[in-house]
């Protein structure tokens, strides 16, 4: 069953024009989508995904079960940069450890539609409140990696006085735009789109549905498959930008998705979920922000190195999640949840 849901997910349009980007660049081929077509396709991508989710609120609205599962996902979000920055700091410098952890305490919203259209292949349907619970999750994991920072500053100052060095001659850190970085972890344009679309899916209703339906539903899979072509080419880019602890981050970026998608599978166990909320559960613990994040993390802390970020969240456990993850986290929830 595992070997046939692989099949068909690579062998799904999406995935195989990812397929094609990585190749192109191993061909050393010329391919490349303008920078402004590729972000009027994240933007698209947002839209569809959050229209989809209020549309799906319109009709079940709110219950209980809603509120419990975005107070699991915040907890998660928030939760879980703190575990993981023990593990990174056998490696990396505070910085970089804190900047890394936000990333995969966050989400990746090109995941999560990944995981959509492999659902539509399965013929599974999700709930539309797990639209809500990503977009969610995008803020506090950036708050988690903030505080990491400062904390490991203030350790480090502590440190220092306890050794008996002059604490005042050491050159202080430069100061956290403490604003800056909570607009951007609140309000970025990533956000705004996703929380916006969602809300104009409620309020629209059947008859909004109706009227965005070619723009929505029919041309979906195509503006997705066209952004994963691009995403396959940037991966295969910034996988080639590794060039220090490069072993340590390939090892950690293709072990953190099989055990966050374990860990969200005994969640969706214990939360009594089904199939199709499931695999979105497991998707998003494991699946980490190439985008968001790092934005906000390129503010907050200017040391962190992007050159070690974004090639592991995108080259190595993005393009993991794509092509394995996904129908291997779906070929365990039909083992253990029914």
């Amino acid at each position: 069953m595992f070997v046939e849901s692989l099949l068909q997910n690579v062998l799904h349009p999406p995935v195989m024009f990812f397929i094609l980007g990585l190749t192109s660049v191993l061909l050393r081929s010329n391919l490349e989508i303008p920078s402004q077509i590729s972000k009027f396709l994240s933007l698209y991508l947002l839209f569809d995904i959050g229209i989809h989710g209020g549309e799906a609120l319109f009709k079940s609205g709110l219950d209980p079960h809603m509120i419990v599962m975005m107070v699991v996902c915040i907890s998660l979000s928030f939760l879980t940069p703190f575990g993981l920055y023990k593990v990174l700091r056998l490696k990396l410098q505070t910085h970089d450890a804190s900047a890394i952890a936000a990333t995969y305490g966050s989400v990746s919203a090109v995941t999560f539609a990944t995981a959509v259209s492999f659902l539509g292949t399965q013929h599974t349907e999700f709930s539309g409140y797990m639209v809500a619970c990503m977009a969610l999750m995008e803020s506090p994991a950036i708050i988690a990696g903030l505080l990491l920072y400062q904390l490991s500053k203030t350790q480090r100052k502590e440190a220092l006085a306890e050794a008996g060095a002059d604490v005042a001659v050491v050159r202080p850190p430069r100061p956290i735009n403490i604003k800056g970085v909570l607009h951007e972890a609140f309000f970025n344009g990533s956000i705004i789109l996703l929380v916006g679309s969602l809300v104009i899916g409620i309020l629209g209703g059947k008859a909004g549905a109706e009227e965005l339906k070619p723009f929505v539903d029919d041309i979906f899979k195509g503006v997705l498959s066209f952004y994963m072509l691009d995403m396959g080419i940037i991966a295969a880019k910034r996988f080639s930008d590794f060039k220090e602890s490069s072993g340590f981050l390939i090892t950690f970026g293709l072990v953190y998705p099989l055990v966050g998608s374990c860990f969200g599978l005994i969640l969706a166990k214990l939360l009594n979920l089904h199939i199709g909320d499931a695999l979105i559960l497991m998707v998003l613990v494991a699946s980490a922000s190439y985008v968001a994040v790092p934005a906000a993390m390129r503010t907050a802390i200017p040391k962190a190195n992007m050159s070690l970020l974004l090639p592991v969240a995108l080259g190595v456990t993005f393009t993991f999640n794509v092509t394995f993850g996904i129908p291997l986290y779906f070929y365990l929830l039909k083992q253990f949840i029914h």
